[in-house]
């Protein structure tokens, strides 16, 4: 008996061993998951390295993964189904929830325009294959109009906050936390939001060759996520203060965000898959995809349980 507890303890001491000597290479999008890991406190234990990427948008976070410099990130379900479709290595292993408000059309406060309609004809910078740009088909699809009824303008985000205060678009269509941005510090107006629309999905992503090489430890990381998630719904003071000293902004910015988001992390599941599927159709509509894809063929449910005990199940 007392060998087998040496031999036990031996082998605890190895995985903890192996565990320390790998290296997570994270893509993150304006602090998002960093943020809330850190106010939470769950990172103060973990038995490997994180390493953080900053990305200010899902599109250049996807390039990252797909040339290898990072292995896991977050993105939305429009910029996940666009790299798909250009045969990105990339697979979803959860889903992030959250509410619609926060995904929305800006216009600038002093503008004349009140609503969407008045948006025909007009000039609306977004990021090409973005949430953003899925809102904008989907706003444009139950009007019964095309794309051809208003002039998109791709800008990236930064390119896309200059055009929109000169006055060189009409509108924004974006995501957040540019969204809280835009209206706590500058007062701009939503005209539209994704209510209704689009789902508000977004996903932990991973690449093939992480899920296979580092499967325990992205267990861990997201395990460690949902918790952190579920601690901010209670704690969205605390977890806006980490934010914005983070990213160097004004705390009132990201309280406003997470108040209204409600984000959680959950399971990928039939009712995740069936929203992915869901813009895969859109975007295969509007013609931004070529080939139908199979939402069951991009996901990887392997990490249901990492998320159930996270989450306190």
């Amino acid at each position: 008996m007392k060998r087998l507890i040496v031999t036990a303890a031996l082998f605890a001491a190895a995985l903890s061993s192996a565990h320390a000597e790998t290296t997570l290479i994270v893509g993150d999008q304006k602090g998002n998951a960093r943020a809330v890991m850190e106010a939470s406190g769950v990172l103060k234990d973990v038995p490997y390295k994180i390493e953080w990427k900053e990305f200010a948008a899902a599109a250049p976070l996807l390039e990252a993964l797909g040339a290898g410099a990072i292995e896991a990130g977050l993105v939305g379900d429009a910029p996940f189904t666009f790299a798909a479709a250009a045969n990105v290595p990339v697979k979803a292993i959860g889903a992030i929830r959250q509410t619609g408000d926060g995904l929305a059309v800006l216009v600038p406060k002093d503008s004349a325009i009140k609503n969407f309609d008045e948006l025909k004809g007009r000039k609306i910078a977004t990021g090409r294959g973005s949430i953003g740009h899925q809102l904008l088909l989907a706003a444009l699809e139950s009007k019964g109009w095309t794309p051809a009824d208003v002039q998109i303008v791709f800008l990236a985000p930064a390119d896309a906050k200059v055009a929109y205060s000169r006055g060189s678009v009409d509108a924004w269509s974006t995501w957040e936390p540019y969204v809280s941005q835009e209206e706590v510090l500058f007062q701009s107006r939503v005209v539209l939001n994704a209510e209704g629309l689009t789902s508000g999905l977004s996903f932990v992503v991973a690449t093939p060759n992480a899920i296979r090489d580092k499967h325990a430890d992205l267990e861990d990381y997201l395990r460690r996520l949902t918790a952190a998630r579920a601690w901010a719904l209670n704690n969205a003071n605390a977890y806006a203060q980490t934010w914005g000293k983070l990213m160097n902004v004004e705390p009132s910015v990201p309280l406003n965000w997470l108040t209204r988001a409600k984000i959680r992390i959950a399971p990928i599941d039939d009712s995740v898959v069936a929203d992915e599927q869901k813009t895969i159709d859109l975007y295969l509509r509007a013609g931004l995809i070529k080939q139908k894809l199979d939402a069951t063929t991009l996901v990887d449910r392997s990490f249901t349980d990492a998320i159930g005990k996270g989450a306190g199940l």
